[in-house]
């Protein structure tokens, strides 16, 4: 399990696993009255997290299942990247894709996080890739089976 330096000046409790088995943790509105989200809007909800993640790691901010399913509500740039140099506060990039206004409370999860390893690549550039089966087939190239 890697360390995660964070501060929280918030009024909400720590990002947290549910359940042994979890793979991201919730996180909070932090917000100092309800804010309604209507049809097609998008805002920046804020956590009142600020977080240091060691060299080679980064955090995604993705959407909760139960709020897409059932409010149609999602994170906009799904997964959001933070990167281990960031040190602003946690937002999270909501829009709602409903036909209804939604209205998120002080406290409501929003969104979970994910912390994932990541390796930094380096282009080498050359005259010409190796040839695979696969070749140049891109989107819908194997069909329908």
């Amino acid at each position: 399990m890697v360390k995660i330096k964070i501060v929280n000046r918030g009024r909400q409790q720590l990002p947290a696993y549910a359940t042994e088995l979890s793979a991201g943790m919730d996180l909070r509105a932090n917000i100092d009255e309800s804010i309604t989200l209507n049809p097609m809007e998008r805002r920046i909800i804020p956590t009142g997290l600020y977080m240091a993640l060691p060299p080679g790691y980064e955090a995604q901010v993705r959407p909760r299942s139960g709020l897409a399913l059932k409010h149609g509500i999602t994170v906009l740039n799904s997964p959001g990247t933070i990167d281990a140099d960031y040190r602003g506060e946690i937002g999270v990039l909501l829009v709602n894709l409903s036909n209804e206004p939604f209205v998120i409370t002080e406290g409501e999860r929003i969104a979970q996080m994910v912390i994932a390893r990541h390796e930094q690549g380096q282009f080498e550039v050359v005259d010409e890739l190796d040839q695979t089966e696969r070749g140049e087939g891109g989107y819908g190239h194997t069909g329908v089976k």
